[in-house]
């Protein structure tokens, strides 16, 4: 991780609960503007959007839904009982997985090829192989699969709660309200602020939208020393047709594509050709974006606030410069922004 990406984050400046425990809309959240061009920086509230956007723009947002990803078993017979926190839907159906050991050492609980787990509620799972690019994620195949296995995970399982999040919350509250597909793990939650009110409002000025679909995965593999590696698994993502035109028209006349979520940039710029366009398709992508990147598809991001050393960092450093990042940060900070899925946001244009 680059120097400059290095900041000290004050724990109150957490987010402990969503906006709305706090009292406040959910387009109500703070909003930073950096222009990455010159680096200066505006502070106005979320619903003020609007004022920095312009006719023939398009919010491009990622639909994927977030499943109620952190589940609770025993090893069956008997033996000890885990956390299992799902990263990512395979090809061949089965899952990967971070295994937590609900005491003591957190990857201790005898661990195995082979082991059953008993989830309750008819779910049972069985353990194989530790994936070979995250070795801290194991492959589990389900005893249900297809819309059963969602029925089961929607009656056993929790959204992931990390412990920054005072309280555990309603799966309603880790979902932005355009939704529709589920397979993430985690909330794409860049897009959380939207309601329907200011996204009909950015329609009726003529900002125009587009959806595509990236199944996050896990932002932290409850590892300091692995989470600074950054591995990443795959993330599957879909592109439409109707996206892809959607965008490349939009580029064609001198319209300026936003992402929201550095999910969205990372399917667009894997979905971008050698011909600058933008590909509808069904794909797979691992691709860290860094300074060095060349943005090919995308003009502008909205995003959340990203910790110290987060890999999403890197992605902030393709639209400014990891000078003009660190500044904004940094005044972030001392305004008392709030950071995590229930904090404020960044719009760097």
């Amino acid at each position: 991780m680059p120097a400059p990406f290095t900041f000290v984050l004050p724990p109150e400046l957490s987010a402990r609960e969503p906006p709305e425990r706090r009292g406040l809309g959910r387009d109500h959240v703070r909003l930073m503007v950096l222009d990455r061009k010159t680096g200066a920086t505006t502070h106005t509230r979320f619903d003020h959007l609007g004022d920095f956007l312009r006719k023939g723009d398009l919010l491009v947002f990622n639909s994927s839904r977030t499943l109620p990803a952190s589940l609770h078993g025993c090893q069956a017979p008997v033996g000890p009982c885990m956390e299992v926190r799902l990263a990512q839907h395979l090809s061949d159906d089965s899952w990967l997985a971070l295994l937590l050991c609900e005491k003591g050492d957190p990857f201790g609980c005898g661990l195995r090829e082979g082991m059953d787990i008993d989830f309750g509620a008819g779910l049972k799972g069985k353990v194989s192989e530790r994936d070979a690019e995250v070795p801290r994620l194991w492959k589990v195949r389900f005893s249900k699969s297809g819309s059963e296995l969602m029925q089961a995970l929607y009656k056993v399982g929790q959204p992931i709660r990390y412990e920054h999040v005072a309280a555990p919350y309603d799966l309603d509250f880790y979902q932005t309200v355009y939704a529709r597909e589920p397979g993430s793990a985690e909330m794409p939650s860049a897009g959380r602020a939207f309601t329907w009110k200011l996204l009909f409002d950015l329609k009726r000025e003529g900002i125009d939208t587009a959806y595509i679909v990236l199944h996050t995965g896990l932002s932290s593999y409850m590892d300091d020393e692995v989470d600074r590696l950054h591995p990443a698994a795959s993330e599957e993502l879909f592109v439409t047709e109707t996206a892809a035109d959607r965008i490349n028209r939009t580029r064609a006349a001198g319209g300026r594509v936003i992402a929201v979520g550095t999910t969205v940039v990372k399917a667009l710029e894997t979905a971008t050709g050698a011909d600058g366009l933008v590909h509808a398709g069904h794909r797979y992508t691992k691709l860290h974006i860094t300074d060095t990147h060349h943005l090919s598809s995308v003009d502008g991001l909205l995003t959340g606030l990203h910790e110290p050393e987060a890999s999403h960092l890197d992605i902030l450093a393709a639209f400014a410069t990891p000078a003009m990042v660190q500044a904004a940060y940094q005044e972030a900070v001392s305004k008392g922004y709030l950071w995590h899925e229930f904090g404020d946001l960044n719009l760097i244009l």
